[in-house]
């Protein structure tokens, strides 16, 4: 766990902390969020502990927030809220907030909550949140037919099912119970499944796939003859390091060089030939530095052809020599 594995948004509002402690609070909230629906208590202490040096960012008032909700700390999470909608002047968390209320025992400034201006401002999925929570603090007063008007809103259709469908069916299930009309409430209940089905979550959602690998893992390099043949157990002729044959090796030299198969010049073959038709156009005598010329020539020849002593025998190679 590095802390890079938070979104992107995340990781944009922290930019402006510095290094160190843009570090320790991106894995302390890495930690909150893989902790919140298992531990909640010990995500809980994980926002705190990136509250202590990220507590003027947003996104870490709104984890503190959210995992003491979940941990049943409703006076610290609405504390947190209320902080995370002053700096970021977003409204998004006031159904939470009003269930906070409800946590205290006060539905009163639940309903107040639910009721206010600015929970006109929230999105579909909010305004249905919040008419759910404004339900349960109507029950929680006892008033169970202001209960059941709170959830008639336009997004309650039987016949389509959005992403909250399932918990706005499931709320008014409850609500129509609650005054005696159990057969529409077992109708909407049994909605809820149909809802479910077709949104591929509840006991319909696919499992999630976690890949264990590391993605910067280096990709296995296959395996080559240098890594399959020793030096030592390379067979005759062959080179271990590249795997060619030691003749095929010395051949791309030989080209590479301009050297023909017996060890000569390409350059000096065609001088020779140059030498030849010289002879031919042109008398020895005339010329009187001809045979100057023709010397260096034969020097050149045996220079080019001292190439090829590699492959001569030392006996022969010092034989030569003594000749010279």
């Amino acid at each position: 766990m590095t802390g890079k594995e938070l979104d992107r948004i995340t990781k944009a509002e922290l930019k402006y902390l510095d290094e160190q402690n843009g570090e320790w609070v991106s894995k302390h909230l890495v930690m909150a969020g893989r902790l919140i629906d298992i531990e909640p208590d010990l995500a809980y202490e994980h926002a705190l502990a990136a509250s202590r040096r990220g507590g003027r960012v947003a996104v870490v008032r709104e984890a503190v927030g959210l995992t003491a909700y979940t941990a049943g700390h409703y006076a610290d999470a609405l504390r947190e809220f209320r902080t995370h909608r002053r700096i970021s002047g977003s409204n998004v968390h006031l159904p939470v907030m009003a269930d906070c209320e409800r946590g205290l025992g006060r539905p009163e400034k639940a309903l107040e909550t639910a009721h206010s201006e600015e929970a006109l401002t929230l999105d579909i999925p909010g305004q249905v949140e919040m008419a759910i929570i404004a339900s349960g603090a109507q029950t929680d007063l006892g008033n169970l037919e202001a209960a059941l008007a709170e959830l008639e809103i336009p997004q309650l259709d039987i016949n389509r099912a959005f992403s909250f469908s399932p918990r706005l069916f499931g709320a008014y299930a409850d609500a129509l119970e609650a005054v005696g009309r159990d057969e529409e409430a077992y109708r909407w209940r049994r909605q809820v499944t149909v809802a479910e089905s077709a949104l591929g979550v509840g006991e319909f959602a696919e499992p999630d796939i976690i890949d264990l690998v590391e993605d910067d893992e280096e990709p296995v390099r296959k395996p080559r003859a240098k890594d399959v043949l020793d030096r030592e157990d390379a067979p005759q002729g062959i080179d271990a390091e590249d795997g060619l044959s030691a003749e095929a090796a010395e051949a791309s030299l030989d080209s590479a060089d301009g050297i023909d198969e017996d060890g000569n010049s390409e350059d000096a073959f065609d001088d020779d030939e140059e030498d030849e038709e010289y002879d031919d156009d042109d008398s020895a005598g005339e010329d009187p530095d001809f045979d100057e010329d023709d010397e260096e020539d034969e020097d050149s020849e045996e220079d080019f052809g001292s190439f090829g002593a590699d492959e001569q025998d030392p006996a022969s190679i010092d034989a030569t020599s003594d000749e010279r």
